[in-house]
């Protein structure tokens, strides 16, 4: 039998670490919450970590993740302007016509 991953929004994670940060027992706060302790623990630990930025979730990037992207996203715009310019003949001289013609017809 396969086991679904839960997932939880980020207003649900707060609300637990709030409770948590607040007094009320870990373990109190997970059996409400219908968690495990020891997941309670890390977005507890994630919360004091990163604060405001903890919990980014889907579409929500951290800093340094969206950084990332949009160098990644830059990388690869550069890299295929580079080769349409690399590949395109601007700038290079036309062939000779007199070296592809046979050297015995030109005189």
């Amino acid at each position: 039998m396969t086991k679904t991953r839960r997932t939880f929004p980020e207003p649900l994670k707060r609300e637990a670490v709030e409770q948590v940060l607040a007094g009320t027992p870990l373990r109190h706060v997970a059996q409400a919450f219908d968690i495990t302790e020891s997941l309670l623990g890390k977005w507890k630990r994630q919360f004091q970590d990163a604060g405001p930025a903890a919990f980014p979730g889907r579409g929500k990037q951290s800093g340094e993740a969206a950084e990332l992207k949009r160098l990644r996203d830059e990388l690869a715009r550069v890299t295929m302007e580079r080769d349409v310019l690399k590949n395109h003949p601007w700038g290079h001289p036309a062939p000779s016509r007199r070296a592809e013609t046979p050297h015995h017809y030109l005189h």
